[in-house]
């Protein structure tokens, strides 16, 4: 039985490969009375089981790739700049921190009238979708790239509710908010009462969460055979549509096996250089604040930080600023090996730094947060992490966790001394962080997503190693009915937010 509503809405999915909002989507369909459309970012393949499908009913949908092609016009400069004065979107604050764009592709260079054309067509695609049905509602997972941004962002500058469904610093806990990562009501934190929970107390409540449930466990153990299965598919299967997409621009079939046999090459003497030239065992003795560096082509830094990307940098400024008689501690992280580590010059670069130190990736965290006087963080968890271990942390971005008294946020890096300064003369409150938590306990949703993910990628996607494939709706079908408690909880989660911005 549906749950009414005082007037029907009209909600609008944003719909990828990761297929976690449209199994949302037939869940929240069977509860909640509304026209439903939704905008397809998806390659040729999986298209064909959208078109086909009848498990949700669309209204209206927009195959993203369908209207974003190759042009050999030249761009509309003129329409460009009146698009970013009319929303107030910065479009190459957007485009400079595209992965495909710049920095991170290796199979074909963008140049500047390449990038302007494309925006240009997701910016006239966008305005008519919104012009064409004036959503109440648009829900979707928080972006990874620029387009994806692009139209949340739009979406909100129209006065569409954007519902965001986002991770937090506690494993399996996700939040559904305005804006990725960032809670609506964050006031409401000061209201609340401590337990009067120890600092012991809390780091055990920080360490009954997992990240990764079960499901994962099961990804992991056919994970060899999806590789090899996936490989075969890619290697005997027809993509020459997909080259169209500017995702796929020069992704020939012989230029992805070049890359993956240079990655791995690339990965092993990263990995050989990072072994031998990095602190297994730090020097715990003398006064050193902390820095973990991000994997760089991630959402938290492209999206998250977007001023802030070069780590190298970042190190420099935070040096320059730090008193004498403290060093930095700059440790690789663990998951680096998912992007074939950093380049040798990198490492040589951070190395050549004064007053810094590279540690090892298998180095414990737990170790450096008790024993560090500060902890840096551009605009990930490490931040909040510390402040169990009675340590100030300083970021540079908009991190879910600033409400805590004991993070501060670099906006200026000509103030980075003066925050500095202040955070080593913090002291971090037991009754803050508890109040927080409670906090978080009462405004997110018990949700392994990552497991979620994980089983989706065994089902559908060759365990994760390619996206590019058939979908059978049978299978589809399968997977609704063994999730539908799961999906049904999470539809009940968004319908209460949805009454809730109507209010």
């Amino acid at each position: 039985m549906k749950i009414s509503s005082q007037m029907k809405s009209k909600i609008l999915f944003w719909l990828g490969a990761e297929l976690t909002h449209f199994c949302l989507a037939y869940a929240l369909q069977k509860q909640f009375n509304a026209d439903y459309y939704a905008v397809i970012d998806i390659t040729k393949k999986p298209k064909g089981f959208f078109q086909k499908q009848e498990l949700v009913k669309f209204d209206k949908i927009w195959y993203f790739f369908d209207h974003v092609k190759k042009q050999n016009k030249k761009p509309d400069y003129n329409y460009l700049s009146n698009f970013e004065k009319k929303y107030g979107i910065n479009l190459w604050k957007l485009a400079v921190n595209e992965r495909i764009f710049y920095r991170f592709y290796n199979f074909h260079k963008f140049t500047s009238e390449q990038i302007c054309s494309i925006l240009e067509q997701e910016c006239k695609l966008y305005e008519k979708i919104l012009d064409d049905i004036k959503p109440n509602f648009l829900i979707t997972k928080d972006a990874s790239r620029h387009h994806h941004q692009l139209f949340i962002k739009l979406c909100e500058a129209r006065g569409v509710k954007n519902i965001v469904l986002s991770r937090t610093t506690l494993g399996y806990k996700v939040i559904l908010s305005k804006e990725s990562h960032i809670f609506d009501n964050i006031d409401d934190f000061k209201s609340i009462k401590s337990k009067g929970r120890s600092f012991k107390e809390l780091q055990e409540y920080l360490q009954s969460f997992s990240f990764l449930k079960s499901a994962t466990k099961t990804f992991e153990k056919s994970k060899n055979m999806q590789t090899i299965s996936g490989a075969k598919h890619y290697l005997f299967s027809d993509n020459h549509e997909n080259l169209e997409q500017y995702y796929y621009f020069g992704r020939t079939k012989s230029n992805v096996v070049k890359y993956q046999i240079t990655s791995s090459i690339n990965s092993k003497v990263r990995k050989n250089f990072l072994d031998k030239h990095s602190v297994y065992n730090p020097d715990y003795n003398v006064p050193f604040a902390y820095f973990p560096l991000h994997v760089d082509m991630e959402r938290p830094l492209l999206i998250g930080a977007p001023f802030f990307t070069n780590q190298i940098e970042v190190i420099r400024h935070i040096v320059k600023s730090l008193p004498v008689g403290i060093r930095l501690y700059v440790k690789e992280s663990p998951a680096g090996k998912t992007r074939e580590w950093r380049k040798v010059s990198d490492y040589k670069e951070i190395l050549n730094i004064p007053n810094v130190t590279l540690i090892h990736p298998s180095v414990p965290a737990k170790d450096l947060f008790e024993n560090c006087s500060v902890v840096f963080s551009i605009a990930g968890t490490s931040g909040f992490e510390s402040a169990f271990y009675q340590k100030p942390s300083i970021v540079f971005s908009d991190v879910g966790y600033l409400a805590l008294p004991s993070v501060r946020r670099v906006k200026t890096i000509e103030n980075l001394p003066e925050i500095i300064g202040k955070s080593l003369e913090t002291q971090v409150k037991s009754d803050d962080l508890d109040k927080f938590l409670q906090f978080m306990d009462r405004n997110t949703i018990d949700f392994d997503w990552f497991g979620f993910e994980a089983e989706q990628q065994n089902a559908f996607y060759h365990g994760g190693i390619l996206i590019d494939v058939d979908i059978p709706i049978s299978r589809m079908k399968e997977f609704l009915k063994k999730h539908n408690e799961i999906l049904n909880n999470l539809a009940v989660h968004h319908i209460k937010k949805i009454n809730s911005y109507k209010k």
